[in-house]
């Protein structure tokens, strides 16, 4: 990848993703397990494997993934587009599985976070690790940092904070 790409593809994360709400259980599952599989490696190289992500999760949609079976995760295994590592795919179908749990109980995945705010790192931490599969310290962080529910992702004096801020429900304004 040529140093051009890889700044555009930093940048169209930076400016048009990182820190943004999400309001759709599919997209946050798919962050979820975007997280999770960055782990031990480098942001970068999740980002050049979101499409290849996309096609073999089904586009991330949790009701898909819930059901996936011994022949799916085997597919996933042979996928070169993606992370070849049967904990973090182990970990997506039981993310999705208690995920659909949370749907029913709280109405969405969304809900149940809004539900859970404010919190600190450490309670969020917490309460991941008891809901999810392969949720440490650092996922848990990156993950809520991305969709807003903890500060950070950026400045105040950037630019796409205050785009963010204008975004973001009343209730998560801190």
């Amino acid at each position: 990848m040529q140093p051009e790409e890889r700044k555009s593809l930093h940048k169209n994360y930076h400016d048009n993703h990182y820190g943004f709400p999400i309001h759709n259980d599919d997209e946050l599952f798919g962050r979820l397990v975007m997280e999770i599989n960055q782990a031990g490696l480098s942001w970068e190289t999740i980002l050049k494997k979101e499409q290849s992500f996309r096609k073999a999760y089904h586009n991330f949609e949790v009701k898909k993934v819930a059901v996936y079976k011994e022949k799916d995760i085997e597919r996933l295994l042979n996928d070169a587009g993606i992370i070849r590592n049967k904990l973090k795919i182990n970990a997506a179908v039981e993310n999705a599985k208690t995920i659909l749990a949370l749907q029913k109980e709280y109405g969405s995945f969304e809900k149940w976070l809004e539900n859970n705010h404010p919190k600190t790192k450490d309670e969020w931490t917490k309460l991941f690790k008891k809901t999810f599969r392969f949720t440490g310290g650092e996922i848990v962080n990156e993950f809520l940092m991305s969709i807003g529910y903890l500060p950070g992702a950026h400045s105040e004096n950037c630019i796409i904070y205050k785009k963010i801020l204008k975004q973001k429900p009343m209730w998560a304004k801190q």
